[in-house]
């Protein structure tokens, strides 16, 4: 028997050592393994592309999930025999990677404002490259069998490339333009979203009820009214029928005299308030449609940085949260305070990554038309093409997808891909430039500038498993797309997921992927999420070197429903790393009594009766984990083994097992031994996926005839009667 049977399994002295023989081997790529005949050229292709991580700090147990996940997935499909290619990559991650830089930035007395542009985008990339080390060295940790000889970023050239190929595409199909629209604008940020990076917190706040000449207007943003003048009403509402539309009405506000115009617009609300408002439309989307109908001016009161602009006459330069208390003073002492709800819950909308409140502006963007895309995007999934795990999802993405809105990609960050356009300072139009050779206005002759602002992280990303893969003419993307499963967190259903359905399908003509796998959230013991302000963040990194990279993968599997949060602590993967001492232990026991006192003739002899049953037992519990594997029930399936192997292997058949050896050379004995280390066998290569550096470092002690690495060993069938001994 080995020696280091002798003491206890220490992952801190294996796992290493471990990984760097996986990668030597180059098993990893699925062209070495077709070259060195452990796969058949003529399987079929398994593929999955890594969400990329982003490259702006380090791994966090959802990371971990990931990982691990992705990574029973590739190990299993190799062992069955798939030509198997985990692309990993990382991601620039746009506006998340420069709030991260800017927060440095604040530790160092510095702002991004006071920094040139090109040396805050060269600073912000070695911060990136920095970064991006650091975490394939953690995904390393987390036993990712990803094929790095094709690792991908976000920024390559070829990314870029593909990138702007389809900004150009999109125009010439008429699916993009530039528009002077309502934009979601974060004050502190100075850059605009997509409404998808909008967060909606409720609040209680005070709601004024204001006298507007002979109406009374309700508000929770008394700051945005300076230029309130137009009054809307629904044309059935019959308490206002004796108003009549383009009406005008002269009335005391704010600052002084101003005449209202009255409209009537179906878009109101005759059960909210009193069923009559006034319109903003610079600061308000719903404002801004009722302008847009009626060809209304549009006024901007507030400025990009939260502060109300001149037309606030005393007021002016004031930032809206000091403005707004003495505001209401001012109406209150002119006698234009009807009543003040103090109780008043709504929701308010906040930037996703500061809570600070969204203030709509109207700004020309560039904007990608999404009903057409999402049109072909919905076929395919109604038609079944992909499948949703779980399923609910499905409802998730379709009901968004048929209620979907226009993609603003415009960013104000220097952060990203540039967007190759140039812009027309005097008639306001802009023009897809990939060649940066357009000089003149083609609409009115006037100098252009260049489209300073960079594309949404998530228009890169939209692209990414086609872009990955060498689209259109790599081999890569002629063997392996569409890919198999995107496994990825739930929350990205809106942001990444349907995304990658619609560009691939607009791009290429086909689905990216086939499956969805959306796991749920990692959260603390207590099931709370996981915040640095709690501090109760898990690092993976904390738990892979106090327990071992094994329990933690198990930790995180066994329990873990596709969907569902999962509540991790140390006590659960303590629990694991207690198996794997266990795993340890009992292979200790079967080479102890099988490695010196088995001979070549005798491992190869039939198994006696009660061996048999065993085995069969044996073979369909991994005929059942087989079918978990191949429906993505690896919670089960680890479970599973978890159990057979603890309970059924280690606590009965072994205790079973120390009486029949006794007589060492008895028929019963030998045929004991022999199944034991047949049993050993399959457990190891079924443990594999979930827990593979223990199961690596016991096969190599495993007394087998032409063993390879198990990583691409085959997946035990339920039709094996013999072991393969030493020679």
């Amino acid at each position: 028997m080995d020696p280091k049977f002798l003491k206890p399994y220490d992952p801190k002295q294996t796992e290493d050592r471990i990984y760097e023989k996986w990668e030597k081997s180059g098993y990893f790529n699925p062209d070495i393994c077709l070259k060195d005949g452990l796969t058949d050229s003529k399987a079929d292709p398994f593929t999955i592309i890594m969400p990329p991580t982003n490259a702006n700090g380090s791994l966090h147990a959802g990371h971990g999930l990931v990982m691990t996940i992705e990574d029973i997935m590739t190990r299993y499909k190799r062992m069955r025999g798939y030509k198997t290619l985990w692309l990993p990559g990382l991601d620039h991650a746009g506006f998340e990677t420069q709030v991260v830089y800017e927060k440095k930035l604040e530790k160092e007395g510095r702002t991004r404002f006071e920094i040139e542009p090109r040396k805050l985008y060269e600073e912000i990339l070695d911060f990136t490259l920095t970064n991006s080390a650091n975490i394939k060295s953690q995904i390393r940790k987390m036993g990712a069998s990803c094929d790095w000889s094709r690792e991908r970023f976000t920024l390559d050239p070829q990314v870029v490339k593909t990138v702007y190929s389809t900004f150009q595409k999109l125009s010439d199909d008429g699916l993009l333009y530039r528009g002077k629209k309502i934009v979601s604008w974060c004050t502190k940020h100075q850059t605009a979203f997509s409404d998808l990076e909008i967060l909606n917190d409720e609040r209680v706040e005070d709601f004024y009820y204001l006298k507007y000449g002979p109406f009374v207007i309700g508000t929770t943003r008394p700051e945005t009214k300076f230029g309130d003048k137009y009054v809307v009403m629904h044309p059935a509402d019959k308490r206002y029928a004796k108003y009549t539309d383009g009406q005008k009405i002269d009335l005391e506000w704010i600052n002084g005299p101003i005449t209202a115009t009255v409209i009537k617009d179906e878009a109101i609300d005759m059960a909210f308030g009193t069923g009559v408002m006034t319109i903003t439309p610079w600061h308000d989307p719903v404002d801004f449609d009722i302008a847009e109908r009626h060809h209304l001016d549009k006024e901007q009161i507030i400025d990009d940085y939260g502060k109300l602009m001149p037309i606030a006459g005393d007021f002016a330069g004031q930032h809206i949260k000091k403005a707004r208390a003495l505001i209401i003073e001012k109406l209150q002492k002119k006698g234009l305070v009807e009543k003040i709800d103090h109780e008043y819950k709504h929701v308010v909308r906040t930037c996703y990554k500061c809570g600070t409140i969204i203030e709509p502006q109207i700004r020309s963007q560039w904007f990608v038309k999404m009903k057409p895309l999402a049109e072909k995007a919905l076929e395919k999934i109604k038609a079944g093409e992909i499948k949703y795990i779980p399923d609910h999802f499905e409802k998730i993405s379709t009901h968004w997808l048929e209620n979907i809105i226009d993609w603003n990609i415009s960013r104000q960050i220097v952060w990203g891909i540039p967007i190759p356009a140039k812009l027309c300072p005097k008639c306001d139009q802009g023009f897809v430039d990939l060649d940066d050779k357009l000089k003149k206005c083609p609409k009115c002759g006037g100098e252009v500038i260049k489209d300073n602002d960079t594309f949404d992280t998530w228009f890169s990303s939209g692209q990414w498993p086609f872009i990955t893969l060498g689209y259109p003419d790599s081999q890569d993307f002629k063997d392996y797309f569409p890919t198999d499963v995107m496994e990825t967190a739930g929350d990205l259903i809106y942001f990444w997921i349907s995304r990658m359905i619609m560009m691939s399908l607009y791009v290429t003509g086909k689905i990216p992927f086939k499956t969805i796998y959306l796991h749920g959230m990692v959260l603390d013991a207590k099931g709370l999420k996981m915040s640095k302000s709690k501090g109760n963040v898990i690092n993976p990194l904390d738990l892979t070197a106090k327990f071992g990279t094994d329990a933690f993968r198990m930790g995180l599997v066994i329990g873990n429903t596709p969907g569902t949060s999962l509540a991790l602590s140390e006590d659960k993967i303590s629990a694991y790393k207690k198996f794997a001492n266990k795993l340890w232990n009992v292979t200790r026991f079967v080479l102890s009594e099988t490695s010196e006192n088995i001979s070549k003739d005798q491992i190869r002899r039939d198994l006696m009766p009660a061996e048999t049953e065993l085995l069969k037992e044996l073979d369909t519990i991994i005929a059942d984990i087989t079918t978990d594997m191949d429906n993505y029930r690896f919670y089960l399936a680890a479970e599973k083994i978890y159990h057979y192997v603890w309970h059924r292997f280690a606590d009965i058949i072994l205790e079973e097992s120390k009486a029949i050896l006794v007589n060492k050379d008895s028929e019963e004995a030998v045929s004991r031994r022999v199944f034991l280390l047949m049993a050993l066998e399959k457990i190891l290569k079924v443990l594999h996926p979930f827990m593979p550096f223990i199961t690596e470092e016991i096969w190599a002690s495993m007394p087998i005839q032409d063993k390879k690495l198990l990583m691409v060993e085959g997946w035990p069938g339920g039709e094996s009667t013999e072991v393969r001994g030493k020679r």
